[in-house]
């Protein structure tokens, strides 16, 4: 499994831990020097079922200072990916990434549900 984080981030700090505590092995990568490829978030994005906007950190420094939730709306899915892509800081931490799944965000119940 492979999971994106920030080591600064609390929240990937909680999730890290959490994952610890159940004995689950991840393969880590810093999310700010090893961003997520146009690629990989194309792929994650399909799989994860989820809305292209939860893969953005809405409350993320860069998201407001490029004032994204304005721009948003109108960017095409491809424009959003390559956005995301150019910069680690935009998405969404933590990523788990793991055979058949993607977890976006921290949720403890999400994750305890896929993972047990």
């Amino acid at each position: 499994m492979l999971a994106l984080c920030y080591p600064k981030c609390t929240t990937c700090k909680k999730a890290l831990a959490w994952l610890e505590e159940k004995g689950i092995q991840t393969e880590g990568r810093d999310i700010k020097l090893q961003r997520p490829t146009a690629e990989e978030l194309r792929q994650w994005h399909q799989i994860s079922g989820l809305p292209l906007k939860r893969f953005f950190n809405t409350s993320g420094l860069q998201y407001k200072a490029l004032e994204l939730k304005d721009k948003l709306p109108g960017m095409s899915e491809d424009e959003q990916i390559q956005l995301l892509a150019s910069d680690g800081m935009l998405v969404k931490r933590p990523i788990l990434v793991g055979d058949g799944f993607v977890l976006v965000g921290f949720r403890e119940a999400e994750w305890t549900e896929r993972l047990g």
